[in-house]
């Protein structure tokens, strides 16, 4: 529902919104809110109308880089989020103001792919925009401001979380809301692989759109299969943290390309696109000639795809019959294999900076056996995963900082709301 806000119109609404879907946090998220309106009268004044809206951040549970050979994996939308105000315009200009950033304007004429916008926020609003046309949607502009604490380059996907955010507001405001949550993914994906130029797969966006803990098949791209998986870590006596290994993602484009990029020689020796296309058994009969090929880290990396879509379906059991031993062995399986075979730890020559090779072997210390910890993501940089003890995560928390530096170390829950309009 629309409302045009003030302390006496539609916030009200919105306190009760904030109250459903932060829980305790309510009264801090209600003074971020707050803030948040502050910054859209400060930049574009209400022009009527204001819709807010929030996009949560999302952590890959299982299936490191599956995604984008059609696999299967498991993930969930955290309690770190992205929000907008935004106010509709009527004018052809979408306008953007992000917290610490300058003002993005999209001119909704020209929804061309433009080669001097890729890797910019304005190419994901511009090929969101263009993705909604082609699907028959009168755009129209508007003004947002958006704040977020999704941590930057930390694995947590905050640019899928903007997109996320950006196609809710579209889909709400000029769509009906006809878009479901599969859809909205689709469309941030849409953008990040053909107008921000990110050969990405879909894991992202679904984990924040969908929202909770989902397993997600992707055999069918266009009609991935999604299950509910109703399971809290905190009652297995552990907590889900993340840890910031210290390490930017800026310069590693060419890393994650090259992922996709190996697996798609293998692909080629047998005509088709994606891993999921080859039988298993074909790719093993055929390895003396794939390496010739495709070279060792291909096959070694295609190794570990398969193994790894046999892990997020023993995941998932095993979660739904409770035996969390058994899923915690399977994540340090999964760690493993994502170093030694798909070898997205350290980036190719790097000597002096390896920080998520140390984030690793540091949480392994510290966990002394128990628990679990993986590379987080698409690797390379970023963030860890672990599931700690809660009898050990003071002392766990303690001994990252010390090393990677205060704050490091995050304490997370899985959300259970995926993108929402709260009023």
């Amino acid at each position: 529902m629309d409302c045009t806000f003030s302390p006496a119109a539609g916030g009200r609404q919105l306190e009760a919104a904030i109250a459903r879907l932060y829980g305790s946090a309510a009264p801090a998220q209600t003074k971020r809110y707050e803030k948040l309106f502050d910054r859209l009268k400060e930049n574009f004044g209400f022009h009527g109308s204001v819709a807010v809206f929030s996009a949560p951040g999302r952590t890959e549970i299982g299936g490191n880089h599956t995604d984008h050979q059609h696999g299967r994996v498991l993930a969930g939308s955290v309690n770190l989020d992205s929000i907008a105000a935004v106010t509709p315009t009527g004018q052809n200009v979408i306008r953007v103001r992000s917290e610490g950033y300058p003002l993005i304007a999209v001119d909704l004429t020209d929804l061309e792919v433009r080669e001097e916008e890729k890797n910019t926020s304005a190419a994901i609003i511009r090929g969101i925009a263009s993705w909604f046309r082609q699907q028959g949607c009168r755009l129209e502009g508007f003004d947002a401001c958006v704040m977020s604490d999704v941590l930057g380059g930390s694995g947590l996907s905050s640019s899928a979380a903007f997109e996320v955010l950006i196609a809710n507001i579209i889909n709400s405001l000029f769509f009906t809301g006809r878009c479901t949550p599969v859809q909205i993914a689709q469309t941030g994906q849409y953008a990040e692989n053909v107008y921000f130029g990110k050969p990405s797969g879909l894991l992202d966006q679904m984990g924040s759109s969908v929202g909770g803990m989902v397993t997600i098949d992707f055999q069918d791209n266009a009609n991935p299969v999604v299950e509910k998986i109703d399971f809290d870590f905190a009652s297995a006596g552990h907590a889900l943290c993340i840890i910031d290994s210290g390490a930017d993602h800026a310069d590693l484009t060419d890393e994650y390309a090259a992922v996709p990029g190996e697996l798609k020689q293998v692909c080629a020796h047998f005509g088709k696109s994606v891993l999921r296309e080859v039988a298993e058994e074909d790719f093993y009969a055929a390895l003396p000639v794939l390496r010739r090929e495709a070279g060792d880290r291909a096959v070694l990396r295609a190794i570990h795809i398969y193994d790894e879509n046999r892990r997020v379906e023993a995941q998932v059991e095993a979660l739904r019959r409770n035996d969390f031993d058994a899923f915690l062995s399977l994540i340090r399986t999964s760690g493993l294999s994502s170093w030694r075979y798909l070898q997205n730890v350290v980036p190719a020559g790097y000597r002096a900076h390896q920080e998520v090779a140390v984030a690793l072997s540091l949480a392994e210390r510290l966990l002394n056996g128990r628990g679990a910890c993986r590379v987080h993501g698409g690797g390379f940089a970023g963030t860890i995963q672990a599931f700690v003890p809660l009898d050990m995560l003071d002392g766990f928390r303690t001994g990252m900082d010390r090393v990677l530096g205060g704050g490091a170390c995050h304490v997370l829950s899985v959300r259970p709301v995926g993108g929402v309009r709260l009023v």
